[in-house]
């Protein structure tokens, strides 16, 4: 994934070149990332004569069959609480500041 955002990445620079394999390097290494030449050469082999506009689209076609919903989140928890949830709350606040005092204002890497 790490070389079709290179490759799109440096399309979108330069729409009229064409990135090239050591283009792709560049920015990958740029980013600290290790180059698999291997990887890089598949992905040229992949889209090699393809328009790149097509491609994108193809995806996105492809992205949404997929179905990305999850399970609904159960509300009635919170609300059955009532009143007694915003002390709760409160209380954690309350806890949460207790500790950041704790260090008596000196930082571990001050």
């Amino acid at each position: 994934m790490r070389y079709i955002a290179a490759y799109l990445l440096l399309q979108l620079a330069n729409p009229e070149a064409t990135p090239s394999a050591a283009d792709i390097t560049k920015v990958v290494s740029a980013a600290g990332i290790d180059v698999d030449s291997d990887r890089i050469d598949k992905l040229f082999a992949a889209i090699e004569g393809k328009n790149i506009e097509e491609l994108v689209a193809e995806g996105k076609d492809k992205l949404a069959s997929v179905p990305s919903g999850g399970a609904a989140p159960a509300g009635g928890a919170a609300a059955a609480g009532g009143a007694d949830a915003a002390p709760a709350a409160e209380e954690k606040k309350e806890e949460e500041e207790e500790e950041s005092d704790d260090d008596m204002g000196f930082g571990l890497f001050d």
